[in-house]
């Protein structure tokens, strides 16, 4: 059930320490499941931030008081629209944001004539993989992924994040059930 009061904007720079803050937050919850070395990941610079928010793809989504409870940063690769991040502050989590953030993108791909949505994510961690095929993401096989998002896993193994099993999913640009 989402927030009363949610309101979903495009991210100002004023916003970016707080999505800093967010994102080491959330972090800390893959300590539960045994992924320490993603809790100490660092979150991305104000500068990285900052070129979603000059590109036009980068929204917030504010509780009630109008303080940022969550992010998602979004990048176009052709008729794809690909979530590089969406993140809750836990202390908003299981209140429908991420949907709403995600809901926000589909709209905004719709309106780009965009046919699909993309994310890589954990595959056995319960607030990635499985959360994101609630609201109707698939797992896509290797075969069916363009060049530019075996590029993105690539860079993701260099990263590190291949210690733990991860997944690519999509699914088409259209409404998003609700979690």
């Amino acid at each position: 059930m989402a927030d009363t009061g949610l309101v979903i904007r495009p991210a100002q720079t004023a916003d970016l320490k707080r999505i800093q803050e967010i994102e080491t937050a959330a972090g800390e919850l893959f300590r539960t499941v045994g992924m320490d070395a993603i809790a100490d990941d660092p979150p991305p610079t104000v500068e990285e931030l900052n070129a979603y928010v000059a590109a036009g793809t980068a929204w917030v989504a504010t509780d009630p008081a109008g303080r940022v409870a969550g992010y998602i940063l979004v990048e176009m690769h052709g008729c794809w629209a690909h979530i590089e991040q969406v993140t809750v502050h836990p202390e908003h989590g299981r209140r429908g944001i991420g949907a709403a953030l995600i809901a926000q993108v589909d709209q905004w791909a719709v309106e780009r004539g965009l046919e699909r949505l993309s994310l890589t994510t954990f595959r056995d961690v319960p607030w990635n993989a499985p959360y994101y095929q609630r609201l109707g993401f698939r797992h896509l096989p290797g075969t069916e992924r363009p060049a530019w998002l075996r590029c993105v896993v690539e860079r993701e193994k260099r990263h590190g994040l291949a210690s733990w099993p991860r997944t690519v999913m999509s699914r088409e640009v259209t409404a998003v059930p609700s979690a």
